[in-house]
């Protein structure tokens, strides 16, 4: 099987760096990662279990998004969450380069493997984990999360289902990742304190407010259209 592979560089300060590779199923997409001999008791999956977890214990001892971002996290206890970086994310078409701080640079990454963990309520993000974005605009999220859900109802369409264009089921899904959102949030504050949690800061905000803006906020959008709707 050939390998997907993605890794963010994160160059700090000082001469710090940080590198963290990626290895996904390309059928899947989905993270191809051993469990560790020794995995960190906080993972466990009924240690502050997502309500609207699906998961059980006896099949899945551990929650694999905290497995996934647990990796990262562990290198960044007691340190500022805005310090300064410059971040390289690799990936098999590009690499891209930004400055920006070490949150944002942790936010991008940590969203990137919670899509990509295994995680039932985030697997209908890996569409966008396939064309990944490091740093996306909330204007670039919400054009892409949109555009990849109404591309997945045309595919069922075809296949004689009944699509969702009103994107009612999409805006179901983003509750269900604020919940995770925020019950992740609570793990990494109990682990790791204030900083900790603030890696999840930008992707709890775009779950908490597509829900209620969708409509709306692609309205803002329509003038980009205007040659193929007019």
């Amino acid at each position: 099987m050939d390998f997907v592979y993605l890794q963010y560089r994160i160059l700090m300060p000082g001469g710090r760096e940080f590198n963290h590779k990626l290895r996904l199923d390309p059928s899947t997409y989905e993270i191809v990662e051993a469990t560790p001999a020794e995995p960190p008791t906080w993972a466990a999956l009924t240690n502050r279990q997502c309500p609207n977890c699906p998961l059980s214990s006896q099949t899945r001892p551990f929650c694999p998004a905290a497995l996934g971002l647990a990796r990262v996290l562990d290198h960044f206890t007691n340190v500022d969450a805005f310090l300064p970086t410059q971040t390289e994310v690799t990936m098999p078409e590009r690499t891209m380069v930004a400055k920006v701080p070490l949150q944002k640079a942790l936010s991008s990454l940590a969203g990137l493997i919670m899509a990509t963990s295994g995680c039932p309520r985030t697997a209908f993000l890996r569409p966008m984990a396939r064309f990944h974005l490091p740093f996306a605009t909330d204007d670039e999220t919400l054009y892409r999360a949109t555009s990849m859900y109404l591309l997945a109802q045309y595919l069922i369409a075809k296949q004689g289902g009944s699509a969702d264009y009103e994107m009612n089921e999409l805006v179901d899904r983003y509750r269900e990742l604020q919940t995770v959102n925020n019950a992740m949030a609570d793990r990494l504050k109990a682990v790791y304190g204030k900083p900790g949690a603030q890696t999840l800061v930008n992707l709890d905000l775009f779950s908490h407010n597509l829900p209620y803006d969708i409509r709306s906020e692609l309205s803002r959008l329509r003038k980009l259209f205007q040659s193929l709707i007019s």
